[in-house]
């Protein structure tokens, strides 16, 4: 064989050995998916596991520090104090406010309709206690029925409880109330000469006895049939309206109010008056500012709440109380009368009357110089003086027969 043949048989052995050489490279180990699955969340500490077998895998990315912006929080708007109001005209209180509180209400339609005044009994307390809707009502007066017993006259206006009661029987004072406050009369009954006197009155058409619609007994066996009268606003104002007078009602007089309290006030956190058969007390809060209801030293709760009952103001006059020969509200067995009927003449205007209202108390006088005249009230000046916004418990205290002292004010 020749040289260069020679050569040239070497030179293509090389090079098929060269060949071979590469295809026996490991190919590249794939990157598992889990691992194309990592986010750039940074994750807590772990424990480092023990090391496993099978392919080695490549790491993850490393994790890049999130991106702190500095962008400044809004500045806290400041929530505005409430404003200072005094109501002292009507022009003040607009049409949306409640000429019987002050407040402001949600929806003034609701002061397009006819006032309630609803008799509410308050003895036995075992039987028609806890009394539902006290909360509801802007305005209650509590007053004696007969003998040293007392019976409350809840005028509703401004708000309405699906229910109220127990409900009981009228008293010579229902003939005033519903005149004062243009409003009908819901009640269960009363004695004949009462009555007598009811419907021949000026509100007669707007009397709705539980004969009509609303009223209705609850199932409580464990209770007199007396105590089981309840009645629900939305009937009775269906009724209104099938009579025609589901009306706004006309107030001849404007009632004062205010936010702060007048200067002048003498410390009055607490108010004992002692009706006899039960001492009423009213404790002050000074948290929320309103005055909270105790009986014998018992709180007296809303029955559709189970809230304590609870006031903006206490009023406390002293009207004359005269019994009324001509009724009897009590016989005996032998006929006998034990209790004559009591007429509280909440006419005219009287000294001597006190507001209690924000933790103090006023002398004011009263007033109700007409038979359409809202109960108002002036300070010593003869300036009217305001209520604070919110409801009102009117108590009316006699000065006979062992009530003389019977209110007891502190600081």
């Amino acid at each position: 064989m020749k040289p260069w043949s020679l050569f040239f048989v070497l030179l293509m052995v090389l090079l098929a050995l060269a060949a071979c050489g590469n295809n026996n490279e490991p190919l590249p180990t794939p990157i598992p998916a889990a691992v194309t699955a990592v986010t750039a969340t940074a994750v807590p500490d772990q424990p480092t596991a023990a090391p496993t077998t099978g392919p080695a895998t490549l790491p993850p990315p490393p994790t890049l520090a999130p991106v702190v912006t500095s962008t400044p929080l809004a500045e806290a708007t400041a929530v505005p104090a409430d404003e200072a109001v005094t109501l002292l005209t009507a022009e003040d209180f607009g049409d949306n406010r409640n000429p019987l509180t002050g407040e402001l209400v949600a929806d003034p339609a609701d002061l397009n309709r006819r006032p309630l005044v609803v008799k509410i009994p308050n003895s036995p307390p075992s039987y028609v206690r806890p009394q539902s809707g006290l909360n509801d009502a802007d305005i209650v007066y509590e007053h004696l029925s007969e003998g040293s017993v007392t019976r409350l006259s809840a005028i509703f206006y401004g708000n309405m409880p699906e229910k109220i009661g127990p409900i009981r029987s009228a008293r010579l004072i229902d003939l005033e109330l519903p005149a004062m406050y243009d409003a009908a009369l819901v009640y269960s009954g009363s004695s004949v000469g009462v009555s007598q006197r009811l419907f021949s009155s000026d509100f007669s058409s707007r009397i709705l006895r539980s004969n009509t619609e609303g009223y209705y007994r609850t199932d409580e066996p464990q209770k007199p049939t007396e105590a089981t009268l309840y009645v629900h606003p939305e009937g009775l104002y269906n009724e209104l309206e099938k009579r025609g007078l589901n009306t706004p009602p006309n107030f001849n007089q404007v009632m004062a109010f205010s936010t702060e309290a007048p200067a002048g006030g003498q410390p009055a956190t607490n108010l004992k008056i002692d009706y006899i058969w039960e001492e009423v007390e009213w404790r002050y809060n000074a948290e929320d500012g309103r005055y909270y209801r105790y009986g014998d030293g018992e709180p007296i709760l809303d029955g559709n709440t189970g809230e304590q009952v609870s006031t903006a103001n206490v009023v406390i006059i002293t009207p004359y109380h005269v019994q009324d020969p001509e009724i009897c509200e009590q016989a005996n067995d032998a006929g006998q009368c034990v209790a004559l009927s009591v007429q509280i003449q909440l006419w005219g205007s009287g000294s001597g009357g006190i507001v209690l209202r924000d933790g103090q108390q006023f002398p004011v006088t009263w007033h109700r110089e007409g038979r359409y005249d809202l109960l108002t009230f002036t300070d010593p000046d003869g300036n009217p003086f305001p209520l604070k916004i919110g409801n009102t418990w009117v108590q009316l205290v006699p000065t006979w027969r062992g009530y003389e002292g019977a209110v007891v004010l502190t600081p």
